[in-house]
């Protein structure tokens, strides 16, 4: 598999930017990736050095749209904290919309 089919995109949410001042960054990343290939496609994609990765499940909720009723997918998150001082661009510039 190859990296840029790895990483999938990074989560955006209110969470994964508190995780990002504390250099955890958030990606959604593909199913079947294990530990090691997650690890493996950030350092090259980003140039950082991970220290930890951490992956979930994320289950699927049920949802209804007026009498149609169905359910979001599955995927599969990645945590990942880099070295203190490595950081990720895409993160970026989004630290001071915070407050």
């Amino acid at each position: 598999m190859d990296h840029s089919q790895v990483i999938i995109r990074p989560v955006v949410s209110e969470k994964s930017y508190v995780l990002a001042a504390a250099d955890k960054y958030t990606f959604r990343v593909h199913p079947d990736a294990h530990k090691t290939q997650i690890r493996q496609a950030i350092e090259s994609l980003f140039d950082v050095h991970v220290l930890e990765v951490r992956t979930m499940s994320v289950k699927s909720k049920p949802k209804r749209r007026g009498l149609i009723s169905g359910r979001t997918r599955q995927w599969k998150k990645a945590i990942v904290q880099v070295r203190a001082g490595d950081s990720i661009p895409i993160f970026q510039g989004l630290e001071g919309l915070e407050g």
